[in-house]
């Protein structure tokens, strides 16, 4: 059976569960510039340590240790450490060489993580979602205020190295492709392309999820989009899910995933923040407090995927997965042919 009506089928009996933060996992390792460098990138001339996708190849058993701590939490879908893990926001590091590899690399530890749990737990289904992140460079918005037309990247750009990172994942093993932390649509669209281009051009198909991010209380995109103009510009995509992830914590989301659940014909997902931050940008909200208003999201028949974003942590994952487990996924609304 392929992926794709498998994963169909379990959305239609249960709610699904996605992994948390990566990043969060990470700094509790405390790692230092030199764990980042590994012997391999010892000598590299900048400094490396920040760049979280690089662990893949460096401490690629911290990687693997932290997903097999949110498969054993109950996440169904754990997402590779691959936030940053294509040419322009590599190039930061002077790392535009090593995208493929970094995206290949983080996508096959993350199958070794799910082959070793299902050995495991005989009878488990677990999937790998190949994450690609929003990137640094924007193409809707200059960075430069006194040049409004600027731009740093071209779309040709984004979309060929979205295709180089894709093809990374997809060889690596990942099941899914998961778009997510869209704050700018026109990125998302080139993400999109450089996937259906790969597609047509290795008549292969996976999965694809889409998360977008609402930045605040005016229920907008950073590039200035409605909600539902962000869903309208995506949906040629046909993807397995839309939802949203990142920017608030579950409560300053309601409204957004109540919307989100009556507009969309795909299935839904939504994975927050541990809260809003604190004056020191860290998050306190407790395993218990997001678990208890995501489970109002599954009450109300809202969602059908749902995991957490920053400060959220294993014990968030399982929480939520608890808090979740009785209530029935939302159902595909039926659309009415004209």
């Amino acid at each position: 059976m392929n992926t794709e009506k498998r994963l169909r089928e379990l959305l239609s009996e249960r709610i699904l569960m996605i992994d948390g933060a990566m990043g969060t996992m990470i700094q509790r390792y405390k790692l230092t510039e030199a764990d980042y460098r590994g012997d391999r990138f010892k000598d590299w001339h900048k400094d490396v340590k920040g760049n979280n996708d690089m662990l893949v190849l460096t401490q690629p058993q911290i990687i693997k240790a932290i997903h097999r701590e949110y498969l054993d939490s109950g996440a169904d879908i754990i997402e590779t450490n691959t936030f940053s893990a294509q040419a322009v926001a590599l190039a930061d590091y002077d790392m535009q060489e090593y995208a493929y590899e970094i995206s290949y690399e983080a996508a096959r530890i993350a199958k070794e993580a799910v082959h070793d749990y299902i050995k495991e737990n005989p009878g488990s289904e677990k999937f790998v979602a190949g994450a690609i992140g929003p990137m640094n460079k924007t193409l809707s918005l200059s960075p430069d205020v006194n040049n409004p037309g600027f731009r740093s990247v071209t779309f040709d750009e984004v979309a060929n190295a979205y295709y180089e990172h894709i093809k990374g994942l997809i060889d690596g093993g990942a099941d899914i492709l998961l778009v997510e932390t869209i704050f700018d649509t026109l990125n998302a669209k080139a993400a999109i392309y450089a996937i259906e281009k790969y597609f047509r051009d290795t008549k292969t198909k996976v999965p694809v999820m889409i998360s977008g991010t609402i930045t605040d209380a005016s229920g907008r995109t950073l590039s200035g989009q409605t909600l539902e103009a962000f869903y309208i510009s995506v949906s040629h995509a046909h993807p397995l899910s839309i939802g949203l992830n990142c920017a608030l914590g579950a409560e300053q989301m309601r409204p957004h995933v109540q919307e989100l659940s009556e507009i969309a014909s795909c299935y839904v997902s939504c994975y927050p923040n541990a809260g809003l931050p604190n004056a020191m940008g860290e998050y306190d909200e407790s395993p218990e407090i997001t678990a208890k208003i995501v489970s109002e999201f599954a009450e109300q028949g809202w969602v059908n995927i749902v995991g957490g974003c920053c400060g959220t942590t294993p014990a968030h994952i399982k929480a939520i997965a608890q808090a979740v487990k009785n209530y029935k996924p939302r159902q595909l609304p039926a659309l009415a042919i004209a």
